[in-house]
């Protein structure tokens, strides 16, 4: 037998590249493995005599259930084992194909022995090393790099080695970032990850990102995201009135101010979707989205990040006002003139040029953007906002046509 495994041992070394270039899992060879004889006397270790020797009993395949010996190597009195389920059978169907050297078939075995590793099937897990590394979530990024989530539980000592091995290999196939997705109930494995040269990129409510750049190049990951997006809506109806709000907290709580309705932008949500959710929400007045009239950006606004703001038109669909008793005061339907001439407003540089703004779209002095439905090159569906005049006008029949 220990021929055999020495066999095996090689063989499994030799396609280790293939192996590797087909999936990201190490096999693990120590030099053991190449030796005829047992390392030691078993008898003869004061080591081995405390644990004694209970297992003595047991046969190779109860001592190693992983061993691939049984599919290739059935004897008259111990045949090759028929597959218990069908997870058993995709894993030795799996084996055979790793072993035949061929490299379109390695890839199809790396596959289902995946497959079986994730469905829970212990041989499997040992191959892969899956059984708290989830090669399902080691995944390549577009840009020669590697995304890994860490699924399953785990002591820090045990993450720290997989990912030196990891980190290892990565080197050795030329990637370049490499980022850690540790989920919520995974801090504990923060230490270990920073210890091993990552550092924090961002962190959302149920996990934290760590990137690490191995190359001795300018390191390129893009950094977190710098800005924040906020909407404003000016929402008139066809008496020349201004929907307004006062707060009650932040910055214009108590003040008396009365001003637009405004909120944040969730992620995932576009601009126009976003001003008629947040007049929804704050007034109860159903809208409809017209153009965009101006954006400003601003700096260092909510922990160091910069800000942009789109002031809105919207057209009322309803005109009953029920104010959002949380965060709203004091909700009205205010002549423009008066919104405009108040004292906050005059004396504020930037909201007095928005007013002048808005006046001038109601006086038809002032074309703003409108939201075309389009596609992205990757097919993905998105607003792009043109500007409504002469000529965009145009593109939009055009568009329109076709």
């Amino acid at each position: 037998m220990p021929t055999a495994k020495l066999f095996i041992s090689l063989l499994c070394f030799s396609l280790l590249t293939l192996s590797v270039t087909a999936r990201p899992y190490v096999l693990v060879l120590s030099q053991e493995d190449f030796k005829d004889e047992p390392p030691s006397d078993p008898d003869s270790s004061p080591e081995w005599d405390e644990f004694g020797d209970s297992d003595s009993h047991k046969s190779e395949e109860d001592l190693d259930p992983g061993s691939w010996r049984q599919i290739f190597e059935p004897t008259s009195t111990q045949p090759q084992p028929q597959p218990q389920s069908d997870t058993e059978a995709l894993y030795y169907s799996a084996v055979t194909k790793l072993m035949t050297g061929d490299a379109r078939l390695i890839e199809e075995g790396s596959g289902e022995i995946e497959t079986a590793a994730e469905s829970g099937y212990p041989a499997a897990q040992s191959v892969l090393g899956l059984d708290n590394w989830s090669a399902k979530k080691n995944k390549e990024d577009k840009f020669g790099g590697v995304i890994l989530t860490v699924q399953n539980p785990m002591d820090s000592d045990s993450f720290a080695s997989k990912l030196e091995h990891s980190m290892s290999l990565w080197t050795q196939q030329g990637k370049k970032g490499i980022w850690i997705n540790l989920p919520l109930q995974h801090s504990n494995l923060v230490h270990s990850a920073v210890k091993a040269g990552f550092r924090y990129h961002h962190a959302e409510s149920d996990y934290l990102m760590l990137v690490y750049w191995i190359p001795h190049t300018p390191d390129s990951i893009p950094a977190n995201a710098s800005h924040r997006l906020g909407v404003g809506a000016f929402v008139v109806n066809n008496k020349r009135e201004v929907l307004v709000v006062q707060e009650t907290s932040g910055r214009f709580g108590g003040t008396g101010v009365w001003k637009m309705p405004t909120g944040a932008v969730n992620e995932g949500e576009d601009i126009c979707d976003a001003v008629i959710r947040e007049v929804k929400e704050e007034t109860g007045v159903e809208t409809e989205f017209v153009e965009v009239l101006a954006f400003r950006q601003s700096h260092k606004s909510f922990f160091q990040k910069s800000d942009l703001f789109f002031v809105c038109m919207l057209q009322p669909q309803s005109f009953d006002i029920q104010s959002q008793a949380s965060e709203i005061e004091a909700t009205k339907w205010m002549p423009v003139e008066d919104y405009a001439a108040q004292p906050f407003v005059q004396e504020n540089e930037l909201f007095d040029f928005i007013a002048k703004i808005c006046l001038s779209k109601l006086n038809d002095n002032y074309t703003g953007f409108s939201n075309v439905p389009t596609t992205t090159s990757s097919g993905k569906k998105t607003y792009l906002y043109l500007n409504n005049d002469a000529i965009g006008s145009h593109l939009l029949a055009s568009k329109e046509q076709a």
